[in-house]
């Protein structure tokens, strides 16, 4: 899979998207649709927001695809932009499965490898059917993290 790298500034804030990071969970859209709006070209509209609200906004993106720099902080740097890497995130949800965030490949016991882009939910209970995956299967078995005193 090719790392793509996409820029947009508005001069005092440069927004980093990667799309091949990107899980579509739509945060920044329902965020700050005045920026980030999937429904136009290109979908990020660095000038629809003050620097300050498309800050925030990116800091809520939960899988790392979109990131900032401040361009004064890149100039006092001698003008080099950092190297954005966006990381996995993983999250136990509470008495279901393990949602992981982001690129992963799964490799099966023989060898077999899938690649997945966007949320992930693995089985925690022991139960699914489609292990490792996730089935919903902990619904009916009623798991929990810790058992009920």
């Amino acid at each position: 899979m090719k790392d793509i790298t996409k820029k947009y500034t508005n001069g005092e804030v440069t927004i980093v998207w990667k799309p091949n990071v990107c899980i579509h969970s739509e945060v920044c859209f329902h965020g700050l649709p005045e920026v980030f709006n999937p429904h136009t070209k290109p979908w990020i509209n660095a000038e629809g927001a003050t620097t300050e609200r498309i800050i925030n906004q990116v800091k809520q993106c939960p899988s790392g695809a979109l990131t900032y720099y401040l361009n004064s902080e890149v100039a006092a740097e001698g003008g080099v932009a950092p190297d954005i890497e966006a990381e996995s995130i993983v999250e136990p949800l509470p008495n279901g499965p393990l949602l992981v965030y982001g690129n992963i490949v799964v490799k099966d016991a023989d060898g077999k490898e899938t690649r997945k882009n966007k949320v992930t939910a693995f089985c925690r209970c022991g139960a699914s059917s489609n292990k490792p995956y996730c089935d919903g299967t902990h619904v009916k078995i009623n798991f929990r993290d810790k058992p009920e005193s």
